[in-house]
């Protein structure tokens, strides 16, 4: 594991984050029938409250969460550098308990996403990345670096996508690729993680998503390598798209965009 101070004083406050999603996780949702409050809006903003906490005690750089998303961009486009904060991503994935999702905290430099965390408390996988020190996967076998592995002819290409059907544009993507596919599926924020530590070549993303869904794994990703490019629907495998940037714009929600070597 790197040794960096504010990267390690980030991952611990997503763990302590994750331990208190963990207690709700935990617990009998049938408990919940009967109160206004789902056990995922407690889990978000338990989660939201330690995350918010941890980074008030090691900066005074403003925070964007996706639990006070309701900050002005009159106020916001002032910001060079902030934190950018999913609490739990992976909606589904918690309310099905199949353990994929994700606390995530990114760095925001000028628009660029300088040190992530993205931590699966059900797995104990934490990814680690920051520009310029490479990326990190830590699990209960250990710290290891890594990095994503390019196509090579012959391959299968190993694509992530949806455990559902695909849509027409994913699977016009899958027709132009050179070879057999394999889908690959995964939740939350740690699709983006498949391809920085390469078990997957290409994550196209031509559906919604929010700045504080991938700010942190896009984080992990440049860092270990990779890339994340703005793509149109009709030209998804563009090499010489632009990187995906944040907090550009009054909108937080991110165009479409292809997780690449």
């Amino acid at each position: 594991m790197m040794e960096h101070k504010l990267a390690e004083q980030i991952t611990d406050i997503a763990h302590q984050a994750g331990k208190a999603i963990m207690v709700i996780y935990e617990k009998d949702f049938a408990i919940y029938e009967k109160s206004d409050e789902s056990p995922l809006t407690e889990a978000d903003l338990a989660a939201h409250n330690i995350i918010v906490e941890g980074l008030q005690a090691v900066s005074d750089l403003p925070i964007l969460s996706e639990e006070s998303a309701n900050i002005d961009w009159s106020t916001r486009q002032s910001w060079k550098e902030y934190w950018l904060v999913d609490p739990l991503d992976g909606t589904k994935e918690f309310i099905k308990k199949n353990g994929e999702f994700t606390v995530n905290i990114a760095l925001i430099k000028n628009g660029v996403p300088v040190l992530g965390v993205v931590y699966a408390p059900v797995l104990n996988t934490t990814y680690v990345g920051v520009e310029g020190l490479g990326a990190y996967k830590t699990t209960d076998q250990g710290s290891e670096k890594i990095t994503p592995i390019a196509h090579q002819a012959g391959d299968t290409w190993k694509v992530v996508g949806s455990r559902s059907h695909q849509s027409p544009a994913i699977q016009a993507l899958l027709d132009k690729l050179d070879g057999e596919t394999e889908l690959v599926a995964m939740g939350s924020s740690l699709k983006l993680c498949l391809v920085a530590e390469g078990q997957a070549h290409l994550y196209p993303r031509l559906g919604p998503t929010s700045e504080w869904d991938t700010g942190a794994a896009q984080a992990v990703v440049e860092a270990a390598g990779g890339k994340v490019t703005i793509v149109d629907e009709d030209d998804v495998l563009n090499v010489d798209a632009s990187a995906l940037r944040y907090n550009q714009k009054e909108s937080v929600l991110n165009p479409y965009f292809l997780v690449s070597c």
